[in-house]
């Protein structure tokens, strides 16, 4: 350590090391090890969103690349199909998220009364799909919404109703694609809120407890205010992978049928390695990173709390 003064006042410095004849400070090492992650950050994150930004303002395809200022951004509020995409991918995130929210709760509550080796399988059993293939789940779940073959309208022909193209109808197929997306949806959450109930003092509960509080009263009282910050991470993460969904639309539907499925991702791989059309796909990016941003800062502020026990 090193000792100096300052202001009349004795300090103690920063912990030196020397490296071949070099002296290296504390601070100095930490920034070395944060190197690598952040020129990754540079190199993969940051440059593509500065990169997408600045193309959304070029008419640039395979062909050409001819600043048009703001026609793309222009274009995609008259442009009928991104509009119909919007509106998808809001509806998405209007019902899959608190639908998340409620179930992953109510599940966890249910899994902490639990033993612990009935937790933990329960545990594994919720998270299994969120670390299982995409492309298996869809493969399983194409299966099961079959019009000929699936499972689904085999039960529901037990109640004497017809076979439904789940998939391909326009009535169901933005439906169908809810009910995969939550299943896979629900591990993250509920793993987070089990540990977060387990941290809460019981000595809280008990309390409540003895005071002859009711179980809604202990859960809006104590239980639900003490997980705001748990809420919160939740509630933010699945809003953004929900308007981020590509995956489930493109190996089941493909945005169909007639865009009744398309959502923004989907249509940003459509318009830049379908159509060619970069500079238009990289303006329908910036509008989604916009519309998130706004919606996550309305989250912070509504969701957001200190809670300390």
């Amino acid at each position: 350590m090193l000792d100096h003064q300052r202001n009349g006042e004795k300090v103690v410095g920063t912990t030196v090391r020397k490296i071949k004849g070099y002296v290296i400070r504390d601070w100095m090492m930490s920034y070395l090890f944060l190197l690598p992650a952040f020129g990754f950050f540079l190199l993969f994150v940051a440059y593509p969103m500065v990169k997408g930004v600045y193309i959304s303002f070029f008419d640039y395809s395979l062909r050409d690349f001819s600043f048009i200022g703001l026609d793309n951004y222009i274009s995609l509020f008259k442009d009928n199909n991104f509009i119909k995409s919007m509106g998808n991918t809001l509806l998405l995130v209007v019902i899959t998220v608190p639908i998340v929210i409620i179930f992953s709760l109510f599940v966890s509550m249910n899994i902490y009364k639990k033993k612990e080796f009935a937790r933990s399988f329960f545990r594994g059993v919720f998270y299994l799909p969120a670390v299982s293939s995409v492309v298996s789940i869809t493969v399983v779940w194409g299966w099961i919404y079959h019009p000929n073959y699936g499972i689904l309208n085999y039960l529901t022909g037990l109640f004497g109703m017809e076979p439904v193209s789940w998939l391909g109808d326009t009535r169901t197929a933005l439906l169908a694609i809810i009910v995969v997306l939550i299943t896979t949806s629900v591990g993250q959450p509920i793993i987070l809120y089990v540990a977060s109930i387990g941290n809460i003092p019981t000595s809280y509960i008990e309390a409540a407890e003895i005071d002859r509080a009711t179980p809604w009263q202990i859960f809006r009282k104590i239980l639900w205010p003490m997980l705001m910050p748990t809420n919160l991470y939740i509630i933010v993460i699945t809003t953004i992978n929900t308007f981020q969904c590509f995956a489930l639309i493109q190996l089941l539907t493909s945005g169909g049928p007639v865009y009744s499925t398309s959502t923004v991702m989907y249509g940003v791989y459509e318009q830049a390695f379908m159509l060619g059309h970069f500079g238009y796909a990289s303006a329908m990016g910036v509008i989604l990173a916009i519309v998130i941003g706004i919606i996550s800062i309305i989250q912070f502020k509504y969701f957001g709390s200190d809670v300390e026990y």
